[in-house]
């Protein structure tokens, strides 16, 4: 977009309009400048799926001297809709038009990154800044990326030297938030949101500012006690547990508030620790506020409860003030019952799982161990590898030991082979957020992930659009049990490494 938005009175508006009536007596240049000052001003006011149409608008009539500018301003209001895919066209249109132009460097970067592709962001985020070292969307881009590899403290300096180029940019302030977040800072995360909040269009009304401030609320009332508070020394050791398979899925004791222990899916596609309503009444946690969760299925969005764990015991590893999401209102009409499940990445640990000798070994710091693949991984709320598709569609795929198999999105399948729906293999997926009834099974698929090859192989595909909106960007696909049990899969995010040792 251009240096800002430009706001506009009724005249200007009213002109507008009298100008798309009479377009064949207005210069071309006239024209455009005027759609652009309305887009920017509906861009100003929230009314993105507005600002799009109106840059669309301008784009076709732009001359040459304002069509980047019209074409920045479509890519950045596709983003904010979620229309990742297309985001990503319009900025390779744009890069491809103005190679050395560092905003648009960054820009195609944001596409990149909204579309998953984190190490290719990455790149153009370093290509811009080689540019303009004080490009703020770059420094942005680079303290997301920084983040993603566990790089706490480095990431927070780039957001706040992008913040002090810009300090009115809100998306600048929600990442400063989110490391802070990572960082289990979380008086300063909620004050960092707070400042979001207070640059959002329509804040008093808009449902994005209510939810901010349900998590703003949620952070505050930590108050003096640490989040994740483990045992001093505790951050040294190794903590290696048994665990169960049901159903290919993971399944470890856990205590909670000194309660007898009980059983916990080990699950890594989830960003929380979960447990049940009746696990809440019963054991005492209490809800605090609410929020957003979405996953398979098509319930879609789904309001939950936030609460705090006072004690949360894995053996012999103790974690003290441990955020849980409450699943209440559970599903009505579910066909499988909801259970507790924990994400040992949540709560701040990497991990190694040994399917042969059922073992689960968590620490801080991970032991070096050989491994037959290595795969580069990124934290951004989920962990993710990125992996090919049919040998040229590059697509990120999250790690997730509850899953079961190996499924791609509709969007990944619709970029990589449209199937008529008419031959689709219909199956009946049941999520997180209940059936996913648009699943099929789509045969004849090559995956590959740097060694690892699965030919003419058959994924489920899977309606993931509301939990990628959710998340800010495209998922791919997830690897379940079916690619993680033929491996010693250690998931290491000091090292930002998936590593995975075939089976003997």
């Amino acid at each position: 977009m251009r240096s800002g938005p430009r706001f506009v009175g009724a005249a200007a508006i009213i002109a507008a309009v009298s100008l798309v009536a009479y377009v064949g007596a207005t210069p071309q240049s006239q024209s455009a400048d005027i759609q652009l000052q309305l887009a920017d001003l509906l861009f100003s006011e929230g009314k993105y799926q507005e600002s799009l149409e109106a840059y669309r608008n301008a784009e076709r009539s732009a001359p040459p001297d304002l069509l980047r500018q019209a074409r920045t301003g479509v890519v950045v209001s596709l983003l904010r809709v979620a229309e990742f895919e297309e985001a990503r066209q319009q900025a390779e249109k744009l890069i491809e038009a103005n190679p050395r132009s560092p905003e648009a460097l960054a820009l195609y970067g944001d596409a990149l990154w909204a579309s998953g592709l984190f190490e290719q962001a990455e790149a153009k985020y370093r290509d811009a800044l080689a540019e303009t070292p004080e490009l703020a969307r770059g420094r942005h881009g680079m303290a997301r990326s920084l983040a993603a590899r566990g790089q706490l403290a480095e990431a927070m300096n780039e957001a706040q030297a992008a913040l002090r180029i810009a300090p009115r940019d809100l998306e600048l302030h929600h990442t400063v938030g989110a490391v802070y977040e990572r960082m289990h800072k979380y008086d300063e995360a909620a004050t960092a949101y707070s400042n979001y909040v207070n640059l959002l269009p329509n804040k008093e009304v808009s449902a994005k500012a209510s939810w901010s401030r349900a998590q703003i609320r949620f952070l505050r009332s930590f108050a003096q006690r640490p989040p994740f508070e483990a045992d001093e020394g505790s951050g040294a050791l190794v903590f290696t547990v048994p665990f169960k398979l049901v159903n290919d899925k993971i399944i470890i004791r856990v205590k909670v508030n000194g309660a007898s222990p009980q059983d916990f899916v080990v699950d890594t596609g989830s960003e929380s620790t979960v447990i049940t309503r009746p696990t809440a009444l019963r054991l005492g946690v209490l809800p605090i506020t609410q929020t957003l969760s979405a996953g398979v299925g098509d319930v879609g969005l789904r309001g939950l409860q936030l609460g705090r764990v006072d004690l949360l015991e894995i053996d012999a590893l103790k974690l003290r003030n441990v955020p849980v999401l409450i699943k209440n209102p559970p599903l009505r009409d579910a066909q499988v019952r909801e259970v507790e499940s924990l994400s040992p990445l949540a709560l701040g640990y990497s991990m190694t799982v040994d399917y042969k000798r059922l073992e689960l070994t968590l620490a801080k710091h991970l032991p070096d161990e050989p491994a037959d693949v290595e795969l580069p991984l990124r934290l951004h709320r989920l962990a993710t590898v990125q992996g090919t598709i049919d040998g040229k569609r590059q697509a990120n795929f999250v790690i997730d030991t509850g899953g079961q198999v190996i499924s791609i999105s509709q969007a990944t399948a619709t970029a990589v082979r449209p199937v008529d729906a008419s031959r689709r293999i219909a199956l009946r997926v049941f999520g997180t957020s209940g059936w996913d009834r648009d699943a099929f099974l789509m045969s004849g698929v090559n995956l590959s992930f740097e060694g690892i090859e699965f030919k003419n192989f058959s994924v489920v595909v899977l309606n993931l659009d509301t939990p990628s909106a959710l998340l800010g960007f495209q998922v791919g696909g997830i690897v379940g049990h079916k690619f993680l049990s033929s491996y010693r899969v250690g998931i290491d995010l000091e090292r930002s490494m998936l590593r995975l040792k075939r089976a003997s």
